[in-house]
């Protein structure tokens, strides 16, 4: 009853975090989309900068992106915990009931390492699209840095 008791607290804790994730995302998701529409009203009374546009664009897609893996993983994550309590409670019954249907609670704990690899590589996944994300935010925001430095030096 240990190891499952241990992956429950395990699982509790990626679920917290993701959980922490997933709200940075859609905080993230929801104020690059109310840039792209301030973006839009400039266009309207005057010519907006394309390559700010086109900046706004791929970070909305990254946290689109991000924000649908980790929904994923915290389905992932739920079904996950929900076997391994499962396991849990087969454990006590077949103890009450003095049964030995070693099979199913094996069966179970495959089950919910498998869920928790799959939820693992999904957080993977996420991570690399993250730092794929602050690249490309820090790509875009060294070049006005770069600009200002050459326009200072010329000075």
């Amino acid at each position: 009853m240990f190891t499952p008791a241990i992956l429950v607290s395990a699982c509790g804790s990626l679920i917290l975090t993701t959980s922490q994730r997933l709200s940075r995302s859609l905080d993230r998701q929801r104020e690059v989309a109310q840039l792209l529409r301030q973006n839009q009203q400039l266009a309207a009374t005057a010519t907006p900068d394309p390559a700010e546009h086109g900046h706004l664009t791929q970070q909305l897609l990254f946290a689109i992106r991000r924000a649908r893996l980790l929904q994923r993983a915290m389905t992932s994550l739920h079904f996950t915990l929900s076997i391994f309590i499962g396991s849990i409670l087969s454990i006590g019954i077949f103890e009450l009931i003095d049964s030995a249907a070693a099979w199913l609670i094996a069966l179970l704990s495959v089950l919910g390492a498998t869920m928790l690899l799959y939820a693992s590589v999904l957080l993977i996944k996420e991570s690399g699209l993250a730092r794929s994300d602050v690249a490309e935010e820090t790509a875009y925001l060294t070049q006005f840095t770069i600009a200002d430095q050459n326009r200072i030096i010329k000075k």
